[in-house]
């Protein structure tokens, strides 16, 4: 038994006070290394790091370039946004495309219903994952026109009721309904505080619904602090109470609404993924245009803004303690006998093996949703840490279908969305300090009238209350929270 799947003026806007003495110097050397060097190669200025676009020369973007990098005195260490080129709102509406995107081989994807999943082997995996076994997980890279593969929600009748991760009866039949694009997000365990979006259009509220799914232990600390009530929204967002949640671990239940959301919304044709501690700062119809629709793309995720490497990504995670280490081992050693390999030029045109995956832009067709749903697959059998098995889901599709990823500089994911510090650190943290600005003193009239025609000597060195000795207290960098 199985559930089918239906395969149905000046544009270079800069958000906030950003400044290109926010773009990062590391940002500048990963572009000029990779895409400046082929830029070279063609004969181009190897200077100019010019923006990607596919609709040609009469796309009011087609000529965006970066600017210079700040002097060495004005650049800021860690990562930064950067220009992105939008399309005012109506024109990107208008550059919607009125199809599906193609999915290449696959045109046919249904889902694995068990109401008994047994663990046969003795690897991870779960009850709400299926346990599938490395036969069926190898097969089901094995990209076909209609293909059945394992992608949660294994029992029940439809994902959401009596499968883990239930919804609410009242919200059941609202998540069924079409839309042409949502925005979802997610908080559980309390970790996070609810952002709410800004610079969204009036066309965008009425049209694109914003979801956050949140379990009970979230639910509770919203409703003792009056933020939730029974309409069950809060600004944009509409709130989606989560019950019987698979894992006990948070961060893994955050991975379900991530990786699934056509499984949660079976009627959607684009969706706009964003972690619990980001706030989206602009609108969702020129975030899909810049990055989906102009690029012919029908995925798109930001590399990591450091790493390329899943090897150096592993040891990263194993460091900052992530993850058990020992677990982190054995997914990249299983990795590698299946021939993973150090990143490496001889990879070009893809430019990196780690994304940075707190944001997910997709077109729901049959070959994205078959991404997904193997990259959840893993996140199950493996470790949650979806840097890891990011690239291996993705060359294993590559290798058998004409299919990419557009996978962008993250210093444009962070022109769109800002990061907060998570709820436990936001609730510690002092507050600000205030600093108080004296007038200046009054000119001595007397004494000025008294040393008329003398000459005043003067001790030590002048200081203007504009000088670079003047600092200004706050209560921390948003962007200081990285890992």
């Amino acid at each position: 038994m199985h559930d089918r799947e239906s395969n149905s003026p000046n544009v270079d806007q800069r958000i906030g006070t950003m400044s290109m003495a926010h773009y990062i110097n590391a940002t500048r050397n990963e572009a000029s290394r990779i895409l400046g060097r082929r830029n070279r190669q063609k004969g181009g200025d190897g200077n100019r790091f010019q923006a990607s676009v596919s609709k040609g020369a009469n796309h009011p973007c087609a000529n965006f370039t970066f600017p210079p990098p700040p002097p060495p005195h004005l650049r800021r260490i860690g990562p930064r946004p950067c220009p992105v080129c939008y399309l005012p709102v109506d024109q990107a509406i208008a550059s919607m495309p009125s199809s599906p995107s193609e999915s290449p081989v696959l045109h046919n994807l249904t889902y694995v219903h068990d109401e008994n999943p047994i663990k046969t082997e003795p690897h991870g995996g779960s009850d709400f994952g299926g346990y599938p076994s490395l036969k069926q997980r190898n097969d089901s890279f094995d990209i076909k026109e209609s293909m059945v593969v394992h992608c949660g929600f294994v029992k029940g009748s439809k994902p959401g009721h009596q499968t883990g991760f239930d919804f609410d009866e009242s919200d059941l039949a609202g998540l069924q309904q079409f839309h042409e694009i949502i925005v979802a997000s997610a908080i559980f365990g309390n970790y996070d505080l609810i952002q709410q979006p800004r610079n969204i259009s009036e066309e965008a509220k009425r049209n694109v619904p914003f979801y956050m799914f949140i379990d009970e232990e979230t639910e509770a600390y919203m409703k003792n602090r009056s933020m939730l009530d029974s309409s069950k929204r809060v600004g944009l967002w509409r709130i989606i109470v989560i019950h019987n949640v698979p894992y006990s671990d948070a961060r893994r239940n955050g991975k379900v609404p991530k990786l699934l959301l056509h499984r949660i919304f079976p009627n959607i044709r684009y969706s706009i993924w964003i972690d619990g501690k980001l706030q989206l700062v602009v609108d969702p119809y020129q975030i899909l245009e810049r990055f989906l629709w102009r690029q012919n793309a029908n995925f798109a995720i930001s590399r990591h803004y450091r790493r390329f490497d899943v090897f150096v990504e592993a040891e990263a995670n194993k460091a900052a303690g992530k993850y058990d280490n020992s677990s982190i081992d054995a997914q990249v050693d299983f990795y590698r006998t299946e021939g993973l390999t150090p990143y490496s030029e001889a990879k070009l045109p893809i430019i990196s093996d780690v994304p940075e995956g707190c944001v997910l832009i997709k077109e729901h067709i049959p070959i994205t949703n078959l991404f997904t749903c193997l990259w959840f697959n893993e996140v199950d059998r493996f470790t949650s840490r979806d840097q890891l098995s990011f690239g291996m889901v993705r060359d294993k599709i590559m290798a058998k279908v004409n299919w990419h990823i557009n996978m962008f500089l993250d210093c444009e994911r962070r022109n769109f969305v800002i990061q907060a510090y998570h709820r436990d650190l936001l609730e510690h943290m002092p507050p600000p300090v205030a600093v108080i600005r004296h007038p200046p003193a009054l000119p001595n009239i007397i004494t000025r009238e008294r040393n008329q025609g003398k000459k005043i000597p003067r001790h030590g060195k002048d200081r203007r209350s504009g000088s670079r000795h003047h600092h200004k207290a706050s209560a921390g960098n948003r962007e200081s929270n990285f890992f």
